[in-house]
């Protein structure tokens, strides 16, 4: 089963660097100014939003895939846009509202698959280490505490918004093309930042996100396989024009990612799940109160199972291309 889905929740990483903040992001343009910690191009860090602060978040992930004679036809591309909306409640807890739309297009001859997919929420509370132990993360913080152990959890929902029985232009039902999960799905995850010096930062992220089983309206049930993912990123502050509110950090992330088997009428399905390492080279520059991220990813290891009956699946893609656009007011 092609399982061609987009989780909002863990994209907080991503919303990650804005200027003053980041979900899972950090100190960059705007609070801090240019100085501080870096922030990755889609996994986690840290930081939270400032209390009363508001962020405005776009995300587009565009998956290329390798194409096989077996397959025909084959999934050509996927695209998941997320919308994004977050809050500082408190200095140290952050709230998220993220909206997705998936594109899932196969080649000429294929079933195409369009649509707004299931809206999620989450919340992210910060705290950190210093030489006085353990505290939620302070309204604020000088450069030299910037520098101290950062650390957050998150958790989160998603809300049965999109269309799980979504049918195709033959009529059927493809749950791995469907445009929503049927029931809640949860997401949970912890983070550690740390800035190595005063131009490099290092992010680390595990994270789990976890699906119910759900019966479509063709009769078969089916659960998604659950995803782990342990992440690392390391963030350089290359360049910095503080006339020009402006600053550049080059990024290189590391990801591994295991997906259990869908299960489908309670069955394990062939060719679904696996292991993979995705390598992920970017850039992230900070503007003013704004922050653009560019990467590309790609699967430089995997183990999956039945891997020479896998097409359009994670691991099979020949890459990822990975924009993101935020706004800190």
């Amino acid at each position: 089963m092609k399982k061609f889905w987009f989780y909002g929740l863990g994209l907080l990483a991503t919303s990650a660097a804005q200027p003053a903040f980041a979900h899972h992001g950090v100190a960059g343009v705007g609070a801090v100014g240019l100085q501080g910690p870096g922030a990755p191009i889609e996994s986690a860090a840290s930081s939270v939003l400032p209390e009363g602060g508001m962020l405005a978040y776009l995300k587009i992930d565009q998956a290329s895939f390798k194409q096989y004679g077996w397959a025909s036809p084959n999934a050509d591309y996927a695209r998941f846009t997320m919308l994004g909306l977050g809050y500082g409640v408190t200095p140290w807890f952050s709230a998220y509202a993220f909206v997705p739309h998936n594109t899932k297009v196969e080649e000429s001859g294929g079933l195409d698959s369009r649509g707004w997919a299931d809206m999620s929420l989450m919340g992210q509370i910060g705290f950190k280490y210093d030489q006085d132990g353990w505290r939620l993360t302070p309204a604020s913080e000088s450069l030299d505490d910037l520098e101290d152990w950062h650390f957050s959890v998150f958790a989160g929902a998603t809300l049965p918004t999109g269309a799980p029985n979504h049918r195709l232009s033959d009529g059927s039902i493809d749950p791995g093309k469907s445009l929503g999960f049927g029931k809640p799905a949860w997401t949970l995850g912890v983070t550690a930042s740390k800035m190595l010096s005063q131009t490099l930062t290092l992010s680390l992220e595990a994270s789990t996100f976890r699906f119910q089983p759900y019966t479509y309206d063709s009769g078969e049930r089916v659960q998604f396989g659950a995803e782990n993912r342990l992440n690392a990123a390391l963030a350089w502050r290359a360049l910095t024009v503080p006339e020009k509110s402006f600053r550049l950090d080059p990024v290189l992330e590391v990801q591994y990612l295991s997906i259990g088997r869908d299960r489908s009428n309670g069955v394990g399905e062939e060719g679904t799940g696996g292991r993979m390492v995705y390598l992920l080279p970017g850039v992230r520059a900070y503007w003013h109160n704004a922050s653009f991220a560019l990467g590309i990813k790609k699967p430089v290891w995997t183990d999956l199972n039945e891997s020479s009956t896998q097409q359009g699946a994670e691991g099979k893609e020949k890459y990822r291309l990975i924009f993101s656009a935020s706004l800190m007011f």
